[in-house]
């Protein structure tokens, strides 16, 4: 099953560079650019793998980090 978000902009007083800002805006924040960066190659399933966990490392640093700036320990 596919999962399909649906990104949609209202375009205002025929300003579409506004209308086209907002919509970039919007696909970045869903991560659709991210995932059409992913499926643009075939990527095995061992290398899927290393990525995830390599990503899933990258976040636990990044809050720790964070905590320890809040925290100041």
């Amino acid at each position: 099953m596919e999962d399909r978000t649906i990104v949609q902009v209202t375009v205002r007083n025929n300003n579409v560079d506004q209308a086209l800002k907002a919509l970039k805006k919007k696909m970045q924040r869903e991560g659709i650019f991210r995932e059409m960066k992913l499926r643009r190659n075939f990527e095995k399933p061992c290398e899927k793998k290393a990525r995830e966990k390599a990503e899933a490392v990258r976040r636990a640093r990044k809050l720790e980090r964070k905590r320890v700036e809040k925290d100041g320990f």
